[in-house]
């Protein structure tokens, strides 16, 4: 890699283009998100330039798509036009099905290999861009086919991805959509539900203790972060949804039963 272009430089993007940095890449990166965004990634020395998406994106032979997932959809209609052979294109989009299938459509003169790194905070912007955002945390990539990611490209993309400490793992784009949504989406829906429903019932809150803000953190998460999310990914989530009512629904005709005893032991088990 000699240029990236980071298409949305937001807390993911702008946290990978400082994870890279402090990892000792050297390389030019390019920024393309809205003006007032590109000012503050200059100023904090996110990017080196800030561009339109087809200078940044003609110019890069590394392109990191960390959009919202409609705009994700919305830039690989657009961006074959403008890359050549030898660029790996990649996302940051939380889900993967609908993104790779754009891909395969649209994306001809390059590389597609979809990721999804298992990080992020409840703030957002590159105001929040942090470098250690990816240590110690899983991070996805979805090639179509297993080859896909033994490319020079892509494997350079992986080698950069355990230098800045995450860790690399191969699934499907379906594998993937199925598990985050029992171990993303399903935790951001019971956190809203849990806060919404305490709001509605109208609790005292002078007698919460942490176990409510551990509980409720998820609920800060923007809804127009999830928008997209629950959209590309609702058929899984629904499952997911359904599976957790049931398991709530047992645990309330099982309040008075030594039953309760199991559930709070499998549940201790996931936890460690």
């Amino acid at each position: 890699m000699q240029t990236v272009a980071i298409v949305g430089v937001g807390l993911i993007g702008g946290s990978f283009a400082l994870a890279l940095r402090k990892a000792g890449w050297t390389g030019r990166i390019l920024g393309v998100s809205s003006e007032s965004t590109l000012r503050s990634a200059l100023e904090r020395g996110v990017i080196d330039e800030g561009c339109a998406l087809d200078t940044a994106t003609a110019q890069a032979d590394f392109i990191y798509l960390a959009q919202p997932i409609g705009r994700i959809l919305d830039t690989l209609h657009h961006i074959d036009a403008f890359t050549g052979p030898g660029t790996l294109i990649t996302d940051a989009g939380s889900t993967k099905q609908a993104i790779v299938a754009a891909a395969r459509r649209y994306v001809h003169r390059s590389q597609f290999l979809g990721g999804h790194p298992l990080a992020g905070k409840e703030k957002r912007g590159v105001a929040s861009a942090d470098p250690d955002l990816f240590v110690g945390r899983p991070y996805v990539v979805t090639p179509g086919d297993a080859p896909e990611l033994n490319t020079p490209a892509a494997s350079e993309f992986l080698d950069w991805l355990r230098r800045i400490g995450a860790m690399p793992v191969s699934l499907s784009p379906a594998e993937h959509d199925r598990a985050i949504s029992f171990t993303s989406h399903l935790p951001q829906m019971a956190s809203t539900a849990l806060a919404c429903t305490i709001l509605e019932h109208g609790s005292n809150f002078e007698v919460a203790g942490p176990g409510l803000a551990d509980m409720t953190r998820l609920a800060q998460s923007p809804y127009e972060l999830w928008r997209d999310i629950l959209a590309t990914n609702a058929p899984l989530i629904e499952e997911a949804l359904t599976a957790y009512i049931a398991k709530l629904e047992y645990l309330r005709e099982n309040l008075r039963t030594r039953q309760m005893q199991t559930q709070f032991e499998t549940a201790a088990r996931l936890k460690k």
